[in-house]
């Protein structure tokens, strides 16, 4: 952004190709977004940003390389959920063990997935945990992957929890502490006093 309010970003609009990809230059970057729909990308110094109706589906270190391929295994999580026998040899997933992405961790949990409900149900609820990324980030979900295998519960509903519970934690952390209110505290009222009319009897 320049003193006078202007983005120093070179705009195109590349059309999304059957690999989820746009070409930007002589590469390949993939996006969360149809084959086929035309997008907008801004190109950065150091970064770049791919927008759909105004709205950021992806953002990419830059690649000063020619003819590279920088996929990010999210963008493909959705399509990998209904066919999840091409998560284990996706390029996306070669990108991200390259990239210190995919820890050992995640290979058990996978494997103790596919052990306890089968290829196909086991792979999809690991896909299920990659896609807290989105919302939790990198680190949260692998803390609680780890967290789940070491309490031996290799399962997507706990892993959810684990790394939900941080918020909840915030979220009790942000009530109100009762000895704040104790100013407000009256006396409670005695009401035996009030039930002694009721044993007399009325005088006739």
């Amino acid at each position: 952004m320049t003193e006078h309010g202007f983005e120093l970003a070179e705009l195109c609009f590349p059309r999304v190709d059957g690999l989820g990809c746009v070409r930007v230059r002589t590469n390949l970057y993939s996006v969360a977004a149809r084959p086929g729909r035309t997008v907008e990308e801004r190109l950065y110094p150091s970064y770049l940003e791919v927008r759909d109706e105004g709205r950021c589906i992806a953002r990419h270190e830059r690649c000063y390389e020619r003819n590279q391929q920088v996929l990010e295994l999210e963008h493909y999580l959705d399509v990998l959920e209904r066919k999840p026998g091409a998560l284990a040899g996706s390029q996306p997933l070669a990108a991200w063990r390259q990239r210190g992405l995919w820890p050992e961790s995640y290979d058990r949990l996978l494997e103790q997935l596919i052990g306890r409900h089968g290829k196909q149900s086991g792979t999809r609820q690991m896909i299920q945990v990659l896609n807290l990324i989105k919302q939790q980030g990198h680190a949260r979900v692998r803390a609680a992957v780890e967290e789940a295998l070491a309490l031996g519960c290799a399962d997507a509903g706990a892993i959810r929890h684990l790394a939900a519970a941080e918020d909840l934690a915030h979220a009790r952390g942000a009530l109100i502490e009762l000895g704040a209110l104790a100013r407000f505290e009256r006396p409670v009222p005695v009401l035996t006093n009030y039930d002694a009319p009721l044993g007399q009897e009325v005088a006739s």
